[in-house]
């Protein structure tokens, strides 16, 4: 079956900001310079400080820090709401169309029991969820 055929007609997505896709098993958030800038000035912080305090190298890039449960370093422990949202980086915003996520039919459900929004609100097109497959921050 070529890629992506199964969901030819489009998938539904809604953020919820609920915060479950910025939690669980440790990972990598990776980001490029500009989204490094962007984050900086997000948190009202000079570019150095803040790849001090939010950011870990790993081998030639670079990754959000994480807290020690794996959550997200902004993800917001009360309200579980991205500390900055409007400036995330090209990973959060193409949650939840990953290629992991897109796999199969059976891959694309456990996606949708894990996060509210997947499955809900907005119909993205083919075109529109390839493109957001394609999109690299690194």
């Amino acid at each position: 079956m070529k890629k992506g055929a199964w969901y030819k007609e489009g998938l539904r997505f809604e953020c919820t900001q609920c915060g479950k896709c910025c939690s669980g098993a440790p990972g990598a958030v990776w980001v490029d310079p500009q989204e490094i800038v962007d984050l900086a000035q997000a948190m009202h912080m000079e570019e150095e400080p803040f790849r001090d305090k939010f950011l870990r190298q790993i081998g030639n890039q670079h990754s959000l820090n994480e807290h020690s449960d794996g959550d997200c370093i902004f993800l917001e422990p009360e309200t579980r709401h991205c500390m900055v949202y409007a400036a995330r980086p090209i990973q959060c915003r193409t949650w939840p169309f990953w290629d992991s996520n897109l796999e199969s039919k059976r891959t694309w459900g456990q996606t949708c029991r894990i996060c509210p929004g997947a499955g809900e609100g907005k119909l993205y097109s083919l075109a529109e969820i390839d493109t957001a497959r394609n999109k690299k921050s690194v």
